[in-house]
């Protein structure tokens, strides 16, 4: 079983380009590993109809009585963070899990695959978040965003921060992978893969001033190997935080994604989730190695 996780999730980081490659099919869903869950199906603000899954804390632990909605990447669908959902969930935290339209089993929605994402992702992911906040009225619901859904969970968080902006408040951000500069990502692709050019919506020309407007708790995993989504602008990231911006960046000696394999000790992902807890909680997450 342990060696079959690990290769899931390395598909997964593998199979990351850079551009958008939805896939409709489910390998498993929630009850194929055993977790109680609620098939939901949500409607964004402008009419798209999005499959979710709601998935319970396990029976066994502690209800944290807090909410992570998980922002997926720019490949496959909801049903390639499940073993993250697992994870969660055995810590005690209550999941939600979606497909962005055009991926799993939400509506069609045309992509061009060598774009780096699409500004509707955000609002799918904001439907998510406010759906959340909906079902757990006075507990902490925040965002899980891995690669393109860290880019879309920090959207989403200055926008729910903003007087006045329509959208449910975020009351935490953890990252894996941040784009803090999505043009270098263009320009990485460029010089790696210049048969493949990546291209960025209209939106992302602004998007180095949204970090500042994200006020939640924020916790940034980085690889100290990605030579793309780097430690440095995760560390960069940190250092622009104001007063009252509480941020930490939790260096792993890993590549792009590759931190929650690394941070695995006995069960997928323990080390990774109990760190979580720990920045949640208030304390110092520490170092990783």
């Amino acid at each position: 079983m342990t060696r079959f996780v690990l290769i899931i999730s390395l598909l997964l980081v593998s199979a990351s380009a850079w551009a958008s490659k939805p896939l409709a099919a489910w390998w498993a869903k929630p009850d194929t590993l055993g977790l109680r869950y609620q098939d939901l199906t949500l409607r964004t603000p402008d009419h798209v109809r999005l499959a979710a899954w709601l998935i319970e804390p396990a029976a066994a632990v502690p209800d944290r009585r807090t909410t992570v909605v998980v922002a997926g990447s720019d490949w496959g669908n909801m049903s390639y963070s499940l073993y993250l959902a697992q994870a969660l969930s055995a810590a005690g935290y209550r999941v939600l899990l979606f497909d962005y339209r055009g991926f799993g089993h939400s509506q069609a929605f045309a992509i061009d695959i060598n774009q780096l994402y699409y500004a509707e992702f955000a609002t799918d992911l904001g439907t998510a978040l406010a759906e959340a906040r909906r079902r757990a009225p006075g507990q902490r619901v925040g965002i899980h965003g891995f690669s393109m859904g860290a880019l879309l969970g920090a959207k989403v968080a200055a926008r729910g921060a903003a007087r006045g902006a329509a959208g449910a408040r975020c009351d935490f951000l953890i990252t894996e992978g941040f784009p803090a500069n999505p043009p270098a990502i263009v320009a990485y692709n460029r010089r790696t893969t210049p048969e493949r050019p990546v291209t960025l919506p209209a939106d992302a020309a602004t998007f180095g001033r949204v970090a500042a407007r994200v006020k939640c708790p924020w916790l940034l995993f980085a690889g100290r190997e990605d030579p793309i989504t780097t430690l440095a602008q995760a560390e960069a990231t940190v250092r622009a935080a104001r007063p009252g911006q509480r941020r930490q960046v939790l260096a792993v000696a890993c590549g792009h994604g590759g931190a929650i394999e690394k941070l695995t000790k006995q069960e997928f992902g323990d080390e990774y989730v109990r760190l979580i807890g720990r920045f949640l909680a208030g304390k110092p997450v520490g170092h990783a190695e």
